[in-house]
């Protein structure tokens, strides 16, 4: 009997993951993807998969919750994580990306598959037939109205901000250092280095500096919107009203970053953004700041007095489920349980955590795929969606506090981490091959 075709809406990473494995898997598939004929506030083109705030998919340390899961992404087969690999910037132990050409690639292959129909349109409600819904955090006003109207209102907001990027050419080099913290790596990273007089006088522009503000984000559907943002994307500004020593103490800690035996008062860092290495991303620097004043407050950074920024940072409204109260176990919305979702829409926080629930529907999809270990970060996530019982709702991400603790416990914070790795690849590695189990098999069922 022949497949029914899937219609997957919003062509960005959870969508193109899912087109990809399903056509592979011999679905046809219909990825549809209203950008470049109608845009959102914060996309620049109309390639599929566009990152559009950091171009960091985080560490690829395997003592780390993100260099867990692309360890499990890699053992369930997931199609974007090598594609990204081989678009990788320096980085230090992140696996960092040339934006441009990590879409463009991930295009090429949406374009050249003979399952997957790409229609550029866009979707104001979900269609009759079974789906993936992938529209992302920014949801056009249609669709997410029509949302509503089959959901209630179990939509949630937060309020993203992106980092600005800057030309290399316009760099002062003599001023800025290459250099990986502590010396652990290669010297990826640029450093902008700053005595004290000059790290308060940044925080100082900062906190007096004139921002946009919340009544520029209203429209017709979302009206009185709270300024709520996701703590792994605050804005600098938001965080230097936490205390002037704030900065120096987190994201521009200058531990490790010494310059000929000298240690900096506090440290910006530039993260490159191609391949090439002619523009840098300035990290940590997300900002709701008008324009005008980003170009006034980012040019006292030292080394960057001549910047030019080839992006500003920006703001944005997104959007998400309150999943636990709208999924089935399989993911799928309880009003249309012929409906996935995925990505952020769907309640996670991050690339690879996009990238992950994408692959996961897919395999849920084709193969009936049941739910994962729970030593496994992804199985975890996957409960966080679906259990109402764990109080207020809010984006999740890849981290060691969803999984259970080691028994017996392990006292030494390294060890632990690579401990809990382990064990959940291990568990991973059993669940889907019981027959070369190194124990007993998980036996666990859909709740």
């Amino acid at each position: 009997m022949a497949r029914q075709p899937v219609n997957i809406i919003g062509a960005g990473l959870a969508g193109s993951e899912a087109a990809l494995y399903l056509a592979d898997k011999g679905f046809g598939v219909r990825l549809f993807e209203m950008r470049p004929h109608k845009m959102t506030p914060a996309h620049q083109s109309g390639l599929p998969a566009e990152l559009v705030c950091s171009n960091s998919l985080k560490s690829t340390r395997a003592d780390t919750p993100s260099g867990m899961l692309k360890a499990e992404l890699r053992l369930l087969g997931s199609k974007l994580l090598p594609i990204a690999e081989s678009c990788a910037v320096p980085a230090g132990h992140a696996l960092a990306v040339d934006r441009d050409l990590f879409a463009q690639k991930v295009f090429e292959k949406i374009q050249a598959h003979p399952k997957i129909e790409l229609i550029r349109e866009e979707v104001t409600e979900l269609p009759d037939s079974p789906g993936i819904l992938c529209s992302g955090p920014l949801t056009s006003d249609a669709l997410a109205a029509s949302l509503q109207k089959i959901l209630g209102d179990t939509q949630l907001y937060f309020f993203d901000a992106i980092a600005p990027i800057v030309s290399t050419d316009s760099l002062d080099m003599d001023r800025i250092y290459s250099k990986d913290r502590y010396d652990k790596g290669d010297p990826d990273y640029l450093n902008c280095a700053f005595s004290r007089e000059e790290y308060y006088a940044f925080v100082d522009a900062l906190l007096e500096g004139e921002k946009h503000e919340a009544h520029e984000f209203e429209n017709e559907y979302f009206t009185n919107l709270k300024f709520t943002y996701y703590e792994n994307c605050m804005p600098v500004e938001e965080l230097a009203k936490r205390g002037r020593d704030t900065l120096r103490h987190g994201v521009m800690r200058p531990m490790g970053l010494e310059r000929d035996g000298v240690k900096p008062f506090a440290v910006l860092q530039l993260r490159t953004e191609n391949q090439v290495r002619n523009a840098y991303n300035l990290v940590g620097c997300q900002t709701m700041l008008r324009y005008g004043e980003q170009k006034r407050i980012f040019r006292l950074i030292p080394g960057l007095e001549k910047a030019e920024f080839l992006r500003y940072g920006s703001i944005h409204r997104n959007s998400y489920l309150n999943a636990p109260e709208l999924f089935n176990p399989n993911l799928t919305l309880k009003p249309r349980p012929d409906f996935y979702v995925a990505g952020q829409l769907g309640g996670v926080e991050g690339y690879m955590e996009s990238i992950a629930t994408g692959l996961l529907v897919a395999k849920i999809h084709a193969e009936s795929l049941q739910l994962l270990p729970p030593e496994t970060i992804l199985g975890q996530l996957w409960r966080r969606l679906i259990d109402p019982t764990m109080g207020k709702f809010q984006p999740v991400n890849a981290n060691f506090g969803l999984l259970p603790a080691l028994e017996p416990p392990i006292r030494d914070k390294k060890a632990k981490k690579l401990a809990l790795a382990e064990r959940g690849l291990t568990a991973l590695q059993d669940f889907l091959n019981p027959d070369k189990a190194s124990g007993l098999p998980v036996s666990e069922q859909m709740p």
